[in-house]
């Protein structure tokens, strides 16, 4: 009864999403459409939109999870977060509108050339397609464990069937449909996480003002560390960290800059990014606050939690709290999932086409138009397959926090672009374009050597600070080689 229940919520969710997509696709379904929405969205649906790209369904599971065992030290980096954005808003921005971009990394190819064009792309291919596949596999397993696993449902084919629902009403005007159907879902995953808060609350007794003693009487309501420098939750590393993670995993991002670029003006995009920073403490503090709830309501009913700390909303919201929060409980991590993995998927596609494949604008011209459909739309589908075989691999190899495992991918694959990208504003050196490709690998390899000694040897766990270590060593390799092209560059004669 639960598993129909359940279907029947998630038919419902993915009918409303396809008639967005229809409605939305009426007026066009041009490359220009898919993917820079004809540069006529409106800031507030984007900033509403872009917290439920940032918000996934990791977030949901994974945030309220981490206060088992970090407490709410968390909001030490969502405070960084909010630097990040600023940094986004008013140095990145500008130089993206400026040169009137399609894509993000187009900039490194007239700051670099074509070799650390390729390289800035590749990079975020590789790190957003896993990065969004982890996400999108929490919500499969559960969805799996929920529902499909009673039926004899093999996982492979929930995983196909959630992609197949994102590809339907993504694939036909692209960034202008997921504006809208990420607009609703922002709204869905904020309503449900205050319904379920409300309804774990209600199970406590406790009024609003309970809920706010409890929290601020819990021992998990630490928030700051500042006394354990070894400590990964230490104050400085997770500011800085949030800071940093947020201008690469947004600002270097085209998943997330694909949106800010669909609106028309440079001023309207930079409201745009400031007003859905300012939004994002207070969505995590309720996350961290579910969390805490959670524990106490677990305590207070006996509840044995599970081990994985990703498992604890889950198991809770559909065991214990009845058929109407588990209604909430799944609309809402559906919402941020979805909102996510089809903002990812859109970028995906996006980026391959016009950075890796060269696609050339058409110009007025149908028959060069109908090509670069094609060519698009066979590049949508190649990538919804992928998405699929790195779901199944994740979930062969698992993981305890996802969120963590998140964070830690992009420390090592979007080191490099920030490398590239701070070297080339704040720099007027150039260095060999046909090297970069080799320096943007090789610092990631010495990060995690670096990791490594610094475990084993010294006994001090490196944490999100490895972002920072890896754009410096991108940055110094950049250095190095403009030295050697000097030296290699012919002197001008004597005056």
């Amino acid at each position: 009864m639960q598993g129909a229940f359940i279907l029947i919520v998630i038919a419902v969710y993915m009918g409303v999403l396809i008639l967005i997509s229809h409605l939305t696709s009426r007026k066009g379904t041009d490359n220009d459409t898919f993917f820079r929405a004809n540069k006529s969205s409106k800031w507030y649906v984007v900033a509403i939109a872009m917290i439920g790209t940032s918000i996934s369904g990791v977030t949901f599971v994974s945030v309220p999870g981490m206060v088992r065992n970090l407490d709410m030290t968390y909001m030490q980096m969502v405070f960084g977060f909010f630097f990040g954005y600023l940094v986004i808003a008013f140095v990145l921005l500008p130089l993206y509108y400026r040169l009137n971009l399609t894509t993000i990394y187009g900039y490194l190819d007239q700051r670099y050339g074509p070799k650390s064009y390729k390289t800035g792309a590749w990079f975020f291919l590789l790190s957003k397609i896993v990065g969004a596949a982890a996400r999108l596999y929490l919500v499969a397993f559960i969805l799996q464990s929920l529902v499909f696993k009673a039926w004899g449902v093999p996982f492979v084919v929930t995983v196909v069937g959630i992609i197949l629902v994102i590809w339907l009403y993504s694939h036909r005007s692209g960034i202008k449909t997921i504006i809208w159907t990420d607009w609703l879902q922002t709204i869905l995953f904020i309503t449900a996480l205050v319904l379920i808060v409300w309804q774990v609350a209600h199970r406590l007794d406790f009024n609003l003002g309970d809920i706010a003693v409890a929290i601020k009487e819990s021992p998990h309501s630490r928030i700051f560390v500042f006394d354990d420098w070894s400590s990964t939750q230490n104050f400085f590393k997770q500011f800085f960290s949030g800071m940093f993670i947020t201008i690469v995993m947004t600002g270097l991002d085209q998943d997330q800059m694909q949106k800010n670029l669909t609106i028309r003006t440079l001023k309207d995009a930079q409201r745009n990014v400031v007003s859905y920073g300012f939004a994002f403490a207070p969505i995590n503090f309720l996350f961290l606050s579910l969390g805490v709830l959670l524990l106490i309501y677990a305590q207070q009913q006996g509840i044995s939690l599970p081990a994985v700390s990703d498992n604890i909303l889950p198991m809770i919201a559909s065991g214990y709290l009845g058929q109407a929060v588990l209604g909430i409980f799944i609309v809402g991590i559906v919402a941020a999932a979805f909102s996510s993995a089809d903002s990812a998927l859109t970028a995906l596609t996006t980026s391959f086409c016009v950075d890796i494949l060269g696609m050339e604008k058409s110009n007025g011209n149908a028959d060069v138009e109908k090509k670069n459909i094609r060519t698009r739309r066979r590049a949508h589908i190649g990538i919804s397959v992928v998405f699929v075989l790195i779901i199944l691999i994740i979930e062969a190899i698992g993981s305890d926090s996802i969120i963590n495992a998140i964070y830690k991918l992009a420390a090592y694959t979007y080191g490099p672009l920030l490398g590239l990208y701070f070297f080339g504003l704040y720099t007027k050196v150039k260095p060999v374009d046909k090297w970069v490709p080799y320096v943007a690998i090789a610092a990631p390899v010495v990060c995690f050597v670096i990791e490594v000694v610094m475990k084993h040897v010294f006994g001090y766990q490196v944490g999100y600070e490895l972002l920072l270590i890896n754009g410096a060593l991108t940055g110094l390799g950049l250095w190095i080689l403009s030295l050697r092209h000097a030296d290699a560059s012919p002197q001008s004669p004597p005056k």
